[in-house]
């Protein structure tokens, strides 16, 4: 307090009569207002708060009561339910360890974010109790999608962890009312039998019991490993090899046939030497730095990693200048490839390029990828056709290619990838096809709407006794079936020139746009589009649900029970596609 009042002069003490100032009344200078005074200025400090906020900044420090000090910096039981929320989808979504709840430096963080230095991270059980909570909620949510259609694709894969724990990944696939092309996982559950065909087609029926959609499963999408082939015969599923694993065994075929394998070695030689020691990789960025490239490693090519032996020529061919000084300077025993060498590597660098494009382009599910199967390889055969240009090893490679890929995609599931690509408005001119495959394949639609309309009609049976009046009525009737499935015939046929009179549309189109649009025109073919559209060409994503985030994940993954890898990888999955 100061002689001219109280609180920085906001205040002021009231005169008596006989002009001496009393010290038990005051008077606010800003609103006249009298309060008594009892050597406390808190309900001063508080008019000043209530009445005029904006001279409260000025009364200076003071004390902090009990329930003050209580809510300053302490987090409201609200937000600490967000929080654990937050954390729990944050666990799932990146697919981190439930055991991060026990970290400090996490706990430390939250504090200094929150300003709250008494909080702590909620318990490992509660996150466990949330996360089957957060699951069960999703799983509901995806199992009504399932619900609505009446069409779904399977894929499936199997990894194995580095703790050397068998998961079985499945995806579902599917086109939804709206046309839009929907994917997600069902399960990643570990197997702990022997990978054989029966217990292999056993585990993907359990899967598709468990979620209600064995009668809607029409294709199976599986590498071509013979145990997933022989289960996929027990199924009363159409099975289909994943394309992308059928072009990466022809290119690895290819290649150890042909005359690149000598100038391959050698690369890979180059690559353990610089991927083996931090020194000469250290000089190779310098060289990289100096020549004024972009700083990368090496790669080094794996046979079960597609196209890393294309990545491997690359980045050598694009830093042989700096390879070459430095092996020169070190007087290695590893060598330089030779011009002629990198000639004969830069000519299969342009023969691997269209095989990683086809690759990428097959292995999307936000989008229709079967259809485009068979116009891919026409793509690559036309590629691999010999010119007079070419020389020996590049014939012999085309060969080699050409013929592997013809066979392995004659033992794929051909009718099915012929009608994909029929009812694909970009594909439809079945130009990569022949004349005769092309009747062949209308003829297979044909019988399919047929298929349809029989399966649509009303049945003729009845468990009532017919009376004699109906039963002398279907005798007059029966003539005249043969008409009717004329009338019937005919219809198909103009359902059916009616499509192919469409005009085609461009290849960078959206096929699923131009039948959500022309969805009524073609209300009998509608439904055969959607089954046959859906169907992904590869099982590139059911692969991704063993690398969500880079192998840096996986390693991740490890430290997970498995009896969260399922909940955890599955609500990743289902989090980021929505996000997308």
């Amino acid at each position: 307090m100061d002689e001219g009042g109280l609180l920085g002069g906001k205040f002021l003490f009231k005169k008596l009569p006989d002009g001496l100032l009393g010290k038990t009344r005051v008077r606010c200078t800003i609103c006249k207002a009298e309060f008594k005074y009892h050597r406390s200025s808190s309900s001063l400090a508080y008019h000043l708060r209530a009445k005029h906020p904006t001279e409260s900044t000025s009364t200076g420090p003071r004390q902090s009561t009990l329930q003050e000090y209580g809510a300053c910096g302490r987090i409201t039981k609200n937000v600490r339910e967000k929080l654990t929320n937050s954390l729990v989808v944050w666990i799932a979504k990146n697919c981190r360890p439930v055991s991060i709840v026990e970290d400090d430096g996490l706990r430390e963080v939250i504090r200094a974010a929150s300003g709250d230095e008494c909080y702590n991270l909620p318990s490992r059980g509660t996150i466990v109790s949330r996360l089957h909570t957060l699951y069960g909620d999703q799983r509901t949510q995806q199992s009504s999608k399932l619900v609505q259609v009446r069409d779904v694709a399977l894929t499936g894969d199997h990894w194995t962890s580095v703790n050397n724990d068998n998961y079985l990944g499945v995806m579902a696939h599917f086109i939804d009312n709206d046309w839009t092309m929907q994917s997600f996982a069902l399960t990643v559950s570990k197997t702990e039998e022997r990978h054989y065909a029966d217990a292999c087609a056993d585990h993907f029926l359990n899967v598709a019991n468990e979620w209600k959609i064995k009668d809607k499963v029409t294709t199976l999408g599986t590498d071509s490993a013979r145990n997933m082939v022989a289960a996929a015969r027990l199924l009363p599923f159409e099975h289909m090899p994943c394309m992308a694993h059928i072009l990466q065994r022809t290119v690895t075929v290819s290649l150890n046939d042909s005359t690149f394998e000598r100038a391959l070695a050698k690369c890979r030689k180059i690559v353990g030497h610089f991927k083996h020691s931090p020194a000469n990789a250290q000089e190779l960025k310098a060289q990289q730095a100096a020549h004024g490239h972009q700083t990368e490693p090496l790669v080094q090519d794996i046979p079960t990693r597609w196209n890393s032996t294309l990545e491997m020529i690359k980045r050598i061919q694009r830093n042989k200048s700096g390879l070459t000084t430095i092996l020169t300077q070190q007087n290695s025993k590893v060598t330089m490839l030779t011009d002629q060498e990198l000639d004969r590597l830069q000519k299969l660098e342009e023969l691997l390029e269209p095989c990683r494009y086809v690759t990428e382009l097959l292995g999307g599910e936000r989008y229709v990828s079967y259809s485009m199967v068979l116009p891919a390889l026409c793509h690559l055969f036309r590629i691999m056709e010999p010119s007079d240009d070419d020389p020996v090893y590049d014939l012999r490679f085309k060969k080699i290619f050409t013929t592997d890929l013809a066979q392995r995609r004659d033992s794929s599931n051909l009718t099915w990838l012929k009608i994909a690509t029929a009812l694909d408005p970009r594909f439809k001119d079945l130009k990569c096809l022949s004349k005769d495959e092309r009747r062949e394949v209308w003829a297979s639609v044909h019988d399919l709407l047929m298929s349809e309309t029989d399966a649509h009609q009303p049945s003729a049976q009845t468990t009532e006794e017919p009376s004699p009046k109906k039963s002398k009525m279907s005798i007059c009737l029966l003539g005249s079936s043969d008409s009717d499935t004329e009338e019937e015939e005919d219809a198909i046929d103009c359902c059916l020139n009616l499509y192919k009179a469409e005009p085609k549309i461009d290849i960078g189109e959206c096929p699923l746009q131009w039948w959500l649009k022309r969805e009524g025109a073609h209300a009998r073919l509608a439904p055969i589009a959607r089954k046959y559209l859906s169907t992904p060409a590869t099982t590139v994503p059911c692969e991704r649900l063993f690398s969500l985030s880079g192998h840096i994940i996986q390693k991740k993954r490890a430290s997970l029970s498995s009896d969260n890898v399922n909940r955890i990888v599955c609500l990743s999955n289902w989090l980021s596609a929505k996000k997308d």
